[in-house]
């Protein structure tokens, strides 16, 4: 079986490591601490400008939940408009109504409005109420790929559920594990959905080369998050999960 692997990443060094180190495709996003936003512009131009790879990019205005006011629903509009223009394959996103349904005719619209870019529906399927009533509405909104942790916080936990899906679903749309992948568990999780696409982070902690550091100070406003590490695409992690999926 052909896997293919899809790599999230908040930068544009970590999505050219990634590619270079195998990755099929790229998921672009900002403030990966948060789940992901749309990144700028610059930024998409960039990754655009210095992949070779498939690159998929998130529609999501702002952290938190999935229901979005009419001003953010035209931002995500003129955003799958800027993707378009510069050249992105694929757009991610996900939209719930207030009972936890998708809500299936703006999804749809935005969908309609990217093509011809492929359309990935996000883990807000994972807070939805009903995981079968909602892979029914997110087919019926035209998204290509469904990315599910199987409604769980990692995608290990959720194996069952998410094999049931790909069971139900068939070959309508491609159903792609995500949340919490590495090295130790994509075997595990690869043999117990038979799911051949996965989406992960794969990320290694870097310290700063700033020598000058005002300790003490945190500049995102929340105690204990360090100014001076980050948080990049570690290749050798990457390297390692794609030989472990060749082996099976």
């Amino acid at each position: 079986m052909k896997y293919k692997l899809e790599i999230c990443v908040d930068n544009v060094e970590s999505a050219r490591d990634a590619q270079n180190a195998g990755a099929d495709r790229i998921e672009l996003c900002n403030s990966l601490g948060e789940g992901g936003t749309t990144p700028g512009s610059g930024t998409i131009n960039s990754a655009r400008n210095n992949l070779t790879i498939g690159l998929h990019v998130i529609i999501r205005p702002r952290r938190g939940d999935f229901l979005y006011s009419d001003l953010e629903y035209d931002i995500m509009r003129k955003e799958i408009e800027l993707c378009g223009e510069y050249g992105v394959d694929g757009v991610v996103l996900g939209i719930l109504d207030p009972d936890g349904r998708i809500d299936v005719e703006r999804t749809a619209k935005l969908i309609e409005s990217a093509r011809p870019m492929s359309a990935t529906f996000h883990r807000a399927f994972d807070l939805c109420s009903d995981p079968f009533k909602g892979i029914e509405d997110v087919i019926s909104s035209g998204a290509d790929r469904l990315l599910t942790s199987g409604q769980k916080n990692r995608a290990e936990d959720g194996i069952s559920l998410i094999s049931k899906l790909i069971q139900h679903a068939g070959k309508r749309i491609i159903i792609m594990p995500g949340s919490g992948i590495n090295e130790s568990n994509i075997g595990f999780i690869a043999r117990g959905t038979g799911a051949n696409e996965f989406h992960l982070t794969g990320r290694k902690i870097i310290d700063s080369e700033m020598i000058f550091r005002r300790e003490n100070i945190f500049i995102g406003g929340v105690s204990g998050i360090p100014e001076f590490s980050r948080k990049v695409a570690d290749p050798d992690m990457m390297r390692s999960i794609i030989n472990n999926l060749k082996l099976m």
